[in-house]
């Protein structure tokens, strides 16, 4: 077997931590490019990994695939990077920001039907549910 010039498939998920299924995955929605084929072999350089790492950084920051598609795409090469970027980030924080919101909602819910005693429960969480439901409004 030829002795292949950059990392296989195996090579660069077992260094990333993540399945190779995943990077055939990110290379089939256009997020990684494809490879270069050695005896029809993924073939990748280096520069795999700093791809990879800005994949990682966005998700860990929440933006979903679609989002970090539109990084790529659309913001990294355009003529206003910074803009869009920043104009991206906004969307995602106000995203979060309401994420947030709902997040201290349920939370106040789940707290006020732990308040409830166990003989009227029913009656109690249609009661805080509809309270809720009001303030929320």
């Amino acid at each position: 077997m030829a002795k292949m010039d950059g990392l296989s498939i195996g090579q660069v998920a077992q260094q990333v931590g993540m399945l190779p299924t995943t990077l055939r995955y990110y290379e089939s929605i256009g997020l990684l490019p494809d490879p270069i084929r050695q005896n029809g072999r993924r073939c990748y350089d280096l520069s795999i990994f700093q791809r990879l790492e800005m994949i990682q950084t966005a998700r860990q920051a929440g933006f979903t695939l679609a989002e970090v598609r539109v990084l790529f795409d659309d913001i990294l090469w355009s003529d206003s990077p910074a803009a869009k970027w920043n104009d991206l980030i906004h969307c995602k924080l106000r995203e979060m920001e309401q994420m947030l919101v709902n997040i201290q909602s349920m939370k106040h819910l789940l707290e006020d039907i732990l308040g409830c005693d166990n003989e009227h429960l029913a009656d109690c969480m249609l009661h805080t549910a509809q309270r809720h439901r009001q303030e929320v409004r």
